[in-house]
């Protein structure tokens, strides 16, 4: 279930887009069985990260075949986090986050991501569960060619110390993520089979 993809011998865009192709293939074919035990098996690993009361974790609202970040949140929330969800605020810009609850209501964003209202607040988290299509060892991470984790990841880093966690399936390891100068570094993946450590890298 976590053997590694290795990279194709193309151009350095073309091998990203490959790459991004064949994990996200490695994703969609796991069951849903998979999939939900991938999930509680996340949410019961030993948190990593110090999670002091009133601390805010943003997570995400999962689409297609990513993995279901729900019951990790809900641990976080028992443990004293307060949570968020991110907000497209627009093309080429950073995300946004606004506060949410199990309870609240989500509207349907741009690309028919669940995101929360214009009514909740905007809050700028201390930790930040990044979706991926594919990471490697070193911390890099490809995502779907948006860039809109890149920028704000950036943005919150110009602000305070963050932590950013890449959450997904075992199965989307590959070897090397192709990066430039504009990718930004998570400090931790974690998968149903472990947790990845690079802030020691």
């Amino acid at each position: 279930m976590d053997r590694a993809i290795s990279p194709p011998k193309t151009s350095p865009l073309k091998t990203k887009i490959e790459l991004r192709s064949e994990a996200i293939a490695q994703r969609e074919a796991l069951s849903a069985a998979q999939r939900k035990k991938a999930a509680r098996a996340i949410a019961a690993h030993e948190w990593p990260v110090e999670v002091p009361p009133g601390v805010c974790v943003a997570g995400f609202s999962s689409i297609r075949s990513e993995i279901d970040v729900s019951p990790l949140m809900q641990a976080l929330s028992k443990r004293g986090a307060a949570l968020a969800l991110p907000v497209l605020a627009g093309q080429d810009q950073p995300l946004i986050f606004r506060r949410w609850s199990e309870s609240a209501r989500l509207v349907r964003g741009p690309y028919g991501i669940f995101e929360p209202s214009s009514e909740a607040d905007e809050v700028d988290p201390d930790i930040v569960l990044v979706p991926l299509a594919a990471f490697d060892r070193a911390g890099h991470r490809i995502g779907y060619g948006g860039g809109y984790y890149d920028r704000t990841l950036e943005r919150l880093r110009k602000l305070k110390k963050i932590t950013a966690i890449g959450i997904g399936f075992s199965v989307q390891e590959i070897a090397q993520v192709p990066s430039s100068e504009h990718d930004v570094q998570l400090d931790l993946v974690l998968t149903e089979n472990e947790i990845i450590d690079f802030r020691s890298l």
